[in-house]
């Protein structure tokens, strides 16, 4: 295993990191290829979709779809990820992922939408396995003092793409059309596995996965739930994904869809301004976490209370967003709430990376990540079936903005009991 190697337990910096660590290097420029594609095929998807119904809930069961079908793979990608290699794991669905992204070519018309949801499933469903499978093969190629820079350079590097390939595909698809962002979509997965593929891994499974049977599987995915039960400040951890997507996340990316179509209209079907929204967002996604960090470090204590701040300034974000005066107000505030966002997802990965043991990391991160996909399919359903009662977005806004307090107040007392019983 190539990990950069240190004299000292202080931590490793970004740029040491990259240039001391083959294999993170591999892993981090494959992940950058395939999110470029990913956010290329997501505002297409939700752009064609939008103009083939013209319904605020066809768009919003096309988020629940992209969420509900790696929530319901997650328990098997679980047990895959702590019984298998990694890396096999990560290009066998890289290269499915493509076939499934050329797919999107054959959505020509209205009565092919069932296709387009059918694709949809499919290439989420793979991803239900990459995912989780690569948060954890971090501690298998990263020293622990390079672990946190990993986690948080990984996260960031999903928020540029997200502005990145939400900015070009936004174009692309505003300026040439959609469907030259399906084929980019599938090149790029293919370009991630040819990344993924030169990667040396040492680790091993867990010696349990040497029995292969569907009871056995049963049998480890349950003492995955197991173990969260006994560890109930892990579990606590792994929530914070799926509440920052019910109150926040989802719903308001659902509602952007109509934001770009109906009222900021930029290119064709509203693609450039949903893909400067998803851009911004992205951006303040990435720089949160990273500012962030250079006050809380890797320590335990900050990185928790550093979420309450995350809830909050997402909260704000929202506010800003609610009146829809201008469109400049609109970037602004989604550019807060992705902030908050990338503190509450960074932070909460890095202290369950440092919780949970390798035998049962890929079962807790797909917990972790199923959570996340039901309550963004819920807080997608949620948001959809609200634009089609007529609920105006400034409304949907202003309840997205006041439910995100909730959860904040939660978890700071959460904390305050934890603390009351150390003491």
């Amino acid at each position: 295993m190539s990990t950069t190697t240190t004299n000292s337990s202080e931590p490793i910096g970004y740029r040491e990191l990259i240039r001391g660590n083959r294999n993170f290097r591999l892993l981090w420029f494959g992940q950058i290829i395939s999110l470029l594609g990913d956010w290329f095929n997501f505002v297409a998807s939700a752009s064609l979709i939008a103009i083939l119904t013209q319904s605020g809930f066809a768009v919003g069961s096309l988020f629940v779809v992209r969420m509900l079908a790696p929530f319901f793979i997650s328990p098997i990608a679980g047990v895959v990820a702590d019984r298998y290699n990694r890396k096999n794991i990560l290009i066998i669905t890289d290269l499915t992922r493509a076939v499934a992204a050329f797919g999107f070519l054959f959505v020509r018309s209205a009565d092919h939408v069932w296709l387009l949801y059918v694709l949809t499933a499919l290439q989420l469903g793979i991803s239900g396995f990459f995912f989780p499978t690569r948060n954890a093969i971090l501690p298998d190629i990263v020293s622990s003092q390079g672990l946190g820079a990993a986690n948080a350079l990984g996260s960031a590097t999903w928020s540029v793409m997200l502005a990145v390939g939400a900015a070009i595909g936004g174009i692309v698809s505003g300026a040439w059309g959609i469907y030259p962002a399906f084929v980019i979509d599938g090149l790029t997965f293919l370009l991630s596995a040819a990344f993924i593929i030169p990667i040396k891994l040492d680790a091993k499974p867990a010696p349990a996965a040497s029995d292969k049977t569907m009871g056995a599987a049963v049998t480890e995915y349950l003492d995955g739930l197991r173990y969260l039960g006994r560890h109930t400040d892990t579990l606590v951890v792994a929530l914070h994904k799926a509440a920052s997507a019910l109150v926040m996340g989802s719903g308001s990316q659902v509602a952007m869809v109509v934001i770009a179509k109906d009222i900021f209209v930029i290119g064709e079907g509203g693609g450039i301004s949903l893909g400067l929204m998803l851009g911004m967002g992205g951006i303040g996604t990435g720089i949160g976490p990273i500012i962030a960090r250079h006050f809380t470090g890797d320590r335990d204590r900050p990185l928790r209370y550093a979420i309450i701040l995350g809830y909050l300034m997402g909260a704000v974000g929202l506010a800003i967003v609610a009146p829809m005066i201008q469109f400049g107000w609109v970037l602004l505030g989604v550019t807060l709430r992705g902030i908050g966002g990338g503190i509450i997802w960074v932070f909460s990965t890095q202290l369950l990376l440092q919780l949970a043991p390798n035998s049962v990391r890929g079962r807790v991160f797909s917990t972790d990540y199923a959570l996340f996909t039901l309550m963004s399919a819920i807080g997608s359903a949620a948001a959809g079936g609200a634009l089609d009662a007529s609920l105006s977005l400034p409304a949907i806004f202003w309840w997205m903005a006041g439910l995100t307090v909730i959860p904040a107040v939660l978890w700071a007392a959460w904390l305050g009991d934890r603390t009351e019983h150390e003491t």
